[in-house]
């Protein structure tokens, strides 16, 4: 079956690049609105081993952007969730889940030396600053998202390198963060936009279905939010982000191996 399912891409691709790619090993941290669909491209793609890192649950709130959140899963792991998805594309595939935090205590136990890609799709901000100061001193092919809320206009979606980066609050507050670390901190690849919108925080009253998720979605699903602001955010954004990650990684090996 697994021929059949990579016909098209073996088409583009060739035979070569087609067992090259049965051996990448991926890993990505956040499988949320950018993590989440990036795994799915990366999988139909033909990536079959794949490290998914989340420590959250899926709620009401994630259902408007993240590819595993339906109605039918809230309360799961996304981790899982993900997982699930993932082996019905491929059942062959070798999906790794690990339901936890990276941090700066935790982070050896990821071994990312181990990895070609690692990506980067965190929200916190003290996380994914130490997340960039550890893979960046590592051979894998580091690729990282920068904030993809408060966006509505895909075209002005970009790839660029993080310390030439304009127009985006969250590579500036990681700028200045990684700037007092005492190892300088090399460039690397980032998705971006540098659209510019105010976050109204309009009130909006909540229509019947939402009502009724929100009763499914009961307290034991929910998890301390370690997020200091949640802004608003479409699943045609966010999934882009992490469709060009997918296509960034998919085009490296191309390039590579070609």
């Amino acid at each position: 079956m697994a021929k059949g399912i990579f016909h098209r891409t073996e088409l583009l691709f060739g035979s070569e690049k087609m067992n090259k790619l049965a051996e990448i090993k991926v890993i990505i941290f956040g499988i949320g609105g950018v993590g989440s669909w990036c795994a799915e491209s990366l999988i139909r793609s033909g990536i079959c081993n794949l490290t998914i890192v989340d420590s959250d649950k899926i709620s009401v709130s994630n259902i408007n952007r993240q590819l595993q959140a339906t109605s039918k899963t809230i309360g799961q792991e996304k981790t899982e969730a993900l997982k699930n998805r993932l082996l019905e594309i491929n059942p062959a595939a070798n999906i790794t889940t690990v339901q936890k935090i990276y941090d700066k205590i935790n982070h050896q136990e990821f071994e990312l030396e181990s990895y070609h890609f690692i990506i980067d799709s965190i929200d916190r901000l003290i996380n994914k600053a130490h997340l960039i100061k550890t893979a960046t001193q590592t051979k894998a092919v580091f690729i990282s998202s920068m904030g993809a809320a408060l966006k509505l206009d895909p075209t002005l979606i970009k790839v660029g390198s993080f310390w030439e980066v304009k127009g985006c609050h969250m590579a500036r507050m990681l700028r200045k963060k990684l700037r007092k670390n005492e190892t300088p901190i090399p460039n690397f690849t980032c998705v971006y936009s540098n659209e510019l919108l105010e976050n109204l925080n309009l009130e909006i009253p909540k229509p019947p279905s939402i009502i009724k998720l929100d009763q499914i979605n009961s307290q034991s699903h929910k998890l301390p939010s370690k997020k200091a602001l949640t802004n608003g955010s479409f699943a045609h954004t966010t999934a882009i982000y992490g469709f060009t990650i997918a296509g960034l990684i998919m085009k490296n090996i191309y390039d590579t191996h070609n």
